[in-house]
This record gives structure tokens, sequence and C-alpha cells, in this order.
């Protein structure tokens, strides 16, 4: 009877989940799977909306070819790489420092916690038109300051040279607090007890945080990573309202080229191709986080 009794909840439990995921279910089929699922049909087509009486012309795997004779592309996929390793690794890096800094609980540390969150209430589009203006070579206000210490003004937005460089730091600038938060908050989830026993057995605070503080944070790191370097190769606001990938190419990312390809020269069925390209390798970076983050998690278990 008790056997049956727990069957029966088991499987009504299972039907009201389903019912409750169906219309999340529902909204992601309509709003993502189906344009998707279009936009793989139309990556085996040659589609240009610039010609009017265009039809789709099926071409197979011309355009996934295409890609790779194309030396825009090529330098847009190396500034984007370029870009994710430099942001991600420089935030990473300071974002933990800051997490360590602030994880004592007095008021210093929670006052600074608050100031650290205004770069990340800025949306991108404010951020990038902000900086650009701050950068300007003629009224700038970076330039200024550094024109007391006899610096004379830099093109920080119009050299091609460190063009890419400026927006690695206007993404640092703003996604470092995002980084320190949330290893912030694992620190602070990470019992005394395990710190108090280390201390005791005389361990240095650098061996404190090197062997009990990091390992069992590195999951949350690892999610992190994973999180900032999806998004550092979907980044396109930023750079669109600071140098629309320019000059020349010098910032020219995967998603501006995609959106130049697709929106501005109507070229749909290449674009859709790009696109597609983009959203597998993003899945491959996912998956490979997610098990690093799997196999860090047995390992501490």
């Amino acid at each position: 009877m008790l056997i049956s009794r727990h069957i029966h909840q088991t499987a009504s439990d299972r039907i009201w989940s389903w019912a409750f995921l169906l219309p999340v279910v529902a909204v992601l089929m309509i709003a993502a799977f189906i344009p998707l699922g279009y936009g793989l049909v139309l990556s085996f087509f040659r589609y240009k909306l610039t010609i009017a009486t265009s039809r789709p012309a099926f071409i197979g795997l011309q355009n996934y070819f295409n890609m790779f004779r194309d030396e825009i592309f090529i330098k847009s996929l190396t500034n984007n790489v370029v870009f994710a390793l430099l942001s991600v690794s420089i935030e990473l890096g300071i974002g933990v420092m800051v997490a360590m800094m602030l994880s004592d609980d007095n008021r210093m540390s929670r006052l600074m916690t608050t100031f650290l969150m205004v770069p990340m209430i800025i949306a991108p589009v404010a951020a990038g038109t902000l900086w650009r203006m701050m950068l300007d070579r003629t009224y700038g206000v970076v330039n200024y300051l550094l024109s007391f210490v006899g610096i004379p003004p830099v093109s920080w937005i119009g050299d091609y040279r460190i063009a890419l460089y400026t927006v690695v730091f206007v993404d640092c600038w703003q996604f470092i607090p995002f980084v320190a938060l949330l290893v912030l908050s694992s620190i602070k989830s990470i019992p005394q007890s395990f710190l108090d026993a280390a201390r005791v057995d005389g361990a240095s605070p650098w061996k404190v945080f090197t062997k009990v503080m990091l390992p069992i944070t590195s999951p949350v790191i690892i999610i992190v990573a994973m999180i900032r370097f999806i998004d550092a190769f979907k980044i396109f606001d930023v750079v669109f309202v600071m140098t629309q990938g320019g000059p020349g190419n010098a910032t020219e990312m995967l998603p501006t080229y995609i959106y130049r390809q697709g929106i501005k020269f109507l070229d749909v069925g290449y674009s859709s191709a790009t696109a597609i390209l983009f959203i597998i390798a993003m899945s491959l970076i996912a998956w490979v986080f997610l098990r690093l983050r799997s196999l860090q998690l047995r390992r501490l278990g």
C-alpha cells in the first residue's frame, strides 16, 4: 500500500513538474528554437535581400567554407579570442584578489562592496558612450589629466594598435566587480571552522588561501569564468558604441561581424551560417567548463 502510494505520488509530482515547465518550454520554442532552426536551414542557402527578386538557392556547406576564406571573418575571430582571453584572465585574477580583500566582515568592506557594484549597474551602451567621451583624443578627460604629467594626447580608440586593448580595459572595468562579488559570496560560505583549523595548524595566510579557500571556491570560479568567457565572445554593444569595429577592423568581433553581414549587407544565408557556427562554438565552450567543474567537484568530494 505504502509503495503504491509512493509510486503514485512520484508520478503525480513528475506530471505537475512538466505542467509547470510547459509555459517556459513553449516560450523557448517560439522565441529561440524555432528561429534557431530556421537560421540553421538558411545557412545552407545563398540568400541576399539586397536583390529584390532574390530567392534562396541551396548551396550546401558553401557558406561555412566561405567563412574560412574570408579575411575579415578570420580577423574578427582572432580579435574575439584575444579579447576573451585577455579580459577574462584579468577579471578573474583581479576579481579573486578583490574578493579576498573584501572577505573581512567589517564596515569598510561592506562599504567598498557597495561602491564595487556601481560599474555593474551601468548599461553597457551607457558605459561605452561614457568611456568613448572620456578617451576622446581632443576633449577627453583622460588625455587632459595625462597632460599634467607631460604625456601627449593618445588616440585610445582611433589607433589600431591599442584600440582592442582599450576595449579590454573598459570590459574589465565593468565586470571585475561581477567576478569579485560572486567569488566573495563563495568565500563567505566557507565554514569558519575550516579556516580556524588551518590557522591552528600554523598555515600562513597564503597557505590558507591556496590550500583551503581556492580549492573550495574553485567550482564557483569555473562557473564565473564560463559566464564571462561566453559574455566576452558575445560582446557587441560596447564595441559598437565605442569603435563600431574600427579603426579598420582592429576591434571587429564576431557579433559585430555577424550583425554587419546580416543587417547591413543583408546576406541572410552567410550571416546565418556564421551565427550557427558561433552558437556551436559557445555550446562547446560551455560544455568544457561544465565538465571541468564536474571533475573539480568530484575531486573535492
